[in-house]
């Protein structure tokens, strides 16, 4: 049974950080690309970042380029979202996927405010 369990999503201010980690089990890890989405509320669910499965390649939104950096440790089945000078507009609950399936995590909440 596949499983993505997300973590480390809290309450921080404008300007904070905070690092998100998805931790995977049930499925081979290293052959899958990875994603982190996000959604807020009353939008829509959009694709935050994503990571080929050997880590070399890195894909950004543009709202979050130069804050977030997704990153993987293939020997811990883990993969990160590191995120810097947080917004209010990152306020949002925010899964992991593996890529080109239907494997998505329960997610964790990200709430950014003064």
């Amino acid at each position: 049974q596949v499983q993505l369990v997300e973590s480390g999503g809290g309450w921080v201010q404008p300007g904070g950080s905070l690092r998100l980690s998805c931790a995977a089990s049930g499925l081979i890890f290293v052959n899958y690309g990875m994603s982190w989405y996000r959604q807020a509320p009353g939008k829509e669910r959009e694709l935050v970042a994503r990571i080929s499965a050997a880590g070399g390649i890195t894909n950004y939104a543009d709202s979050v380029k130069g804050r977030f950096t997704i990153s993987r440790d293939n020997a811990r089945n883990t993969v990160y979202l590191g995120m810097n000078s947080l917004k209010p507009d990152d306020t949002a609950v925010y899964y992991c996927r593996a890529r080109n399936t239907d494997y998505w995590g329960r997610g964790t909440q990200v709430t950014v405010s003064s």
